[in-house]
């Protein structure tokens, strides 16, 4: 019986053809971008789910305020490691570690033929057997309680030993020599299996906790014991009991840093709170970042499922509205079916068993064209993500699950309406489900609409985040950023003379017109902020102050306008510029007024000498803060920023220049590769995640607009088919093609124009919410929306012409003769 169910299928499907490959092109679009979003979401949310006590674990971190304005930070103040088991109850285990910089020098002498240097490693870490009680890796050789009891000592991973020490196995690893920064020698105590699943946790050199004492200077360490101070470096995870709550553990916390730190948030005019982060938050939250540098979005994420399920239920919407517009062409069919016995079971079962087959050619279109979309999305798409997850137990089970929900939502509504005619009116022509007046027309129009509610959506969404992408990319941020380079100098060696040889050398280049020591460039990701009190005589204005150090090019190099007072001279060193906003913080209106004032600064004062034009110095999805400039000398300054020429016409003095400036660098830090960046493109990556939604919003316009074009070319098919008589008596009582081609054309351009009304104050919403994400943002002009209907509607239309025109200009003789 089942085999004549799909065999009468097959041959209804080849009967079909165009509507067929209609209706498998839309639904393999959708079930191919739900397939991967879902592979997508699979590996996000796999991340850390294989602890044994993951439920239980939780982050420490720091939720700042200063001034009101919020900050957080995934480190805490370092002593807390050290108390918080013994005198915080509910807390079973608690593991503080210390992450090293993201540059470490490792040499292993003795592992290969030569000694293996590798620089710029990171994912080290100081720890010890706390870690290993909370993260439980499997042990290939050591032992967890004893392994990182010493200095000196280290734990690798199973892949870094690998590395290390080449066709040598674990338990001959053990004893061997490894060097950190040509200080910390250490003896490989450990070897441990890699962690089963993804993890954030990626680091692959434990050495133990007590070794920090030869790794940081003795002024680190003395700042390191302060109960507040606070570093992302200084890592604590804690293990509640199953009696314990957050609100419980957070309240002791509150009290312990009351004890320690009584002056908790008066010096900075702001507060300091330990909150706790559970493990499963960890890989979705980028306000504490992660130790993977990668934290998937969970906003991205539901917004990417949203997009395959629009996606999906457009093919759906596509397979509905042809297979009940053709309903009239089975009618007799199903009329002969029960005539002869058919019950309306067997019939429902028949349909259900076309769209099966349907939805299973889709499915193999699907998976053919995963990997296609894998490479196409490079960079969106996290490299872990392959093909050989599609024979993974839970995508295969995602696709039968797919499969047949697709086949009910497409089929199960045609099945119902065809099944049920009766098989009298049928046989005598007395059906009109391809007219007009029916139920089925009115649900086909509805459905249509919706088609175009969403595909407009898309358009009207994609035409505003690229035009939010081009204002931020082309504001004014206050200061110069094409042609201009920044170098980072080696920090470990943080050697003034080598810094001013390296910039002597560096101004001989004729390619270059201006040099300058000083800390990041005027807008980076990274920012240094400090608590300052101004006292006018009546009030004091206690508020936190972004800095920037430079010398006396920095405002030069970056065509930084003094509004007011003088620049930075060398012989300066309790001075600052300040920008307009903490100008008017202060309550000047003038900057003339701010010039020879004093801002305390922990135990020095500090006296404006000069007040620069607000610059942006992070993101325009932040405003902008009080901000000062003081002397480049003051602090430890790593950065040398170079300004270039302007490009003539051959354009090779740029390549040139860096060529230059890789040179010297070799001459003066031979031992240290060139870090380099080009000030405008370090700006651009604070917008690569807008600029990955306009590539994704842009794909998922044209796959919507082209799956709703299938489906109203579908539907023009139909109906000038159901119209071709009508159309020949038409064109021989005298009407136009023009006229023919309005006349079949104009419900459906109606139906897209019913489209443009009901979405348009929904696409204003959602495209208000959104923007409110940034400080500086562009308009919601009328005229976006005005554009994205006027994109659907011209598409309409020539899509319909395609077929409407042929139609009208068919020979009328043709279409009678078979009357």
């Amino acid at each position: 019986m089942l085999k004549n169910y799909f065999k009468t299928a097959w041959r209804s499907i080849m009967r079909q053809k165009v509507f067929t490959m209609i209706n498998v092109t839309g639904l393999a679009i959708g079930i191919s971008a739900a397939l991967v979003i879902y592979m997508i979401a699979v590996y996000d949310f796999s991340f850390d789910s294989f602890h044994p006590k993951r439920d239980k674990i939780y982050h420490v971190v720091t939720n700042f305020t200063f001034s009101g304005v919020p900050y957080k930070n995934g480190g805490v103040t370092s002593p807390l490691g050290g108390v918080i088991k013994n005198e915080i109850a509910g807390i079973t285990e608690a593991a503080p570690f210390y992450i090293a910089n993201d540059d470490t020098k490792i040499t292993v002498p003795d592992g290969t033929a030569t000694p293996l240097n590798l620089k710029k490693q990171d994912k080290v870490v100081y720890a010890d057997a706390r870690y290993f009680n909370i993260f439980q890796y499997k042990w290939l050789a050591g032992e967890a309680k004893t392994a990182l009891s010493t200095p000196y000592k280290v734990v690798l991973t199973q892949k870094q030993a690998e590395l290390y020490f080449p066709r040598l196995t674990p338990a001959q690893v053990i004893g061997r020599k490894v060097i950190y920064n040509d200080t910390v020698n250490t003896v490989v105590t450990g070897v441990v299996e890699n962690l089963p699943g993804n993890t954030d946790f990626v680091f692959h050199d434990f050495i133990s906790f007590s070794s920090m004492g030869v790794a940081l200077s003795a002024d680190q360490q003395k700042y390191n014991q302060r109960w507040d101070n606070t570093t992302s470096a200084s890592q604590l995870f804690v293990v509640l009991d199953d009696k314990a709550t957050v609100a419980n553990i957070e309240a002791q916390l509150e009290k312990l840093q009351k004890k320690y730190d009584p002056n908790n948030g008066k010096d900075f005019n702001g507060t300091q709170d330990f909150k706790l982060q559970p493990l499963k938050d960890i890989h979705f939250n980028s306000e504490y970042a992660t130790f993977n540098y990668r934290t998937a979005n969970l906003t991205t994420l539901y917004g990417l499922l949203a997009i395959a399920a629009f996606l999906l239920v457009l093919g759906c919407i596509n397979f509905i509205n042809l297979t009940t517009a053709q309903a009239v062409n089975r009618a007799k069919e199903i009329g002969i079916r029960k005539t002869i016995g058919g019950n309306r079971k067997q019939i429902i079962v028949q349909f259900l068993s076309e769209t099966f087959l349907i939805t299973v050619f889709a499915v193999l279109v699907s998976i053919a064209l995963v990997p296609l979309i894998l490479k196409f999305f490079t960079g969106f798409i996290p490299e872990d993500i392959t093909v050989g997850m599609l024979k993974e137990t839970s995508i295969i089970i995602f696709l039968i699950l797919l499969s047949v929900i697709v086949c009910l939502l497409s089929g199960f509504y045609p099945a119902m309406v065809l099944s049920g005619y009766k098989p009298v009116s049928v046989l005598k022509n007395q059906t009109h489900a391809g007219t007009g007046k029916t139920r089925n027309a009115w649900l086909r129009k509805s459905l249509t609409v919706t088609q175009f509610v969403i595909a407009q959506f898309f358009i009207m969404a994609t035409i505003l985040v690229s035009k939010q992408i081009s204002y931020t990319l082309n504001k004014d941020l206050g200061f110069k950023q094409d042609a201009v380079l920044f170098v980072n100098t080696p920090w470990r060696e943080n050697n003034a003379d080598k810094k001013q040889v390296f910039v002597n050398k560096l101004k001989s280049f004729p390619q270059i017109e201006n040099i300058s020591i000083g800390s990041t460039p005027p807008s980076s990701a990274g920012y240094n902020t400090t608590s300052v009190k101004y006292i006018d005589g009546k009030k004091e204005i206690k508020t936190d102050l972004q800095l920037k150090n430079g010398d006396e090019n920095y405002i030069n190099v970056y065509k930084i306008k003094l509004l007011a007072g003088r620049n930075i001279t060398k012989s300066d060193t309790t001075q600052m510029m300040i920008n307009e906003t903490y100008l008017h913080t202060l309550g000047f209106k003038k900057p003339e007024q701010a010039i020879g004032k004093f801002i305390e600064h922990g135990d020095t004062k500090d006296m404006v000498i000069g007040v620069v034009n607000d610059f942006y110095s992070a993101s325009l999805h932040s405003p902008i803060k009080p901000l000062a400039i003081v002397p480049a000398w003051k602090y430890n300054n790593y950065v040398v920023h170079v300004a270039l020429k302007p490009k003539t016409e051959g354009g090779g003095e740029w390549k040139k220049a860096i060529a230059q400036i890789q040179a010297a660098w070799k001459e003066v830090y031979p031992e240290y590769d060139i870090d380099y960046g080009f000030v405008d493109e370090s700006i651009a990556k604070f917008y690569e995640s807008e600029q990955r939604m306009s590539k994704l919003l842009a794909w998922s316009t044209g796959l919507s607009v082209f799956i709703s074009c299938l489906g109203l070319l579908g539907l023009a098919i139909y109906t000038t088919g159901q119209r071709t008589k009508e159309i020949g008596i038409r064109k021989v009582l005298g009407s136009s093609v023009r006229q023919i081609v309005s006349l079949l054309s104009k419900e459906l351009v109606l139906l897209v124009i019913l489209a443009f009304v009901i979405v348009t104050p929904l696409a204003w919403w959602a495209m208000h919410k959104w923007i409110e994400n940034f400080a500086e943002h562009t308009a919601i002009s009328w005229w976006v929306f005005a554009l994205g209907g006027l994109a659907m509607l011209l598409t309409a239309i020539i899509t319909l012409s395609f077929q409407t025109v042929k139609a009208a200009m068919a020979n009328p003789v043709k279409s009678l003769r078979s009357e």
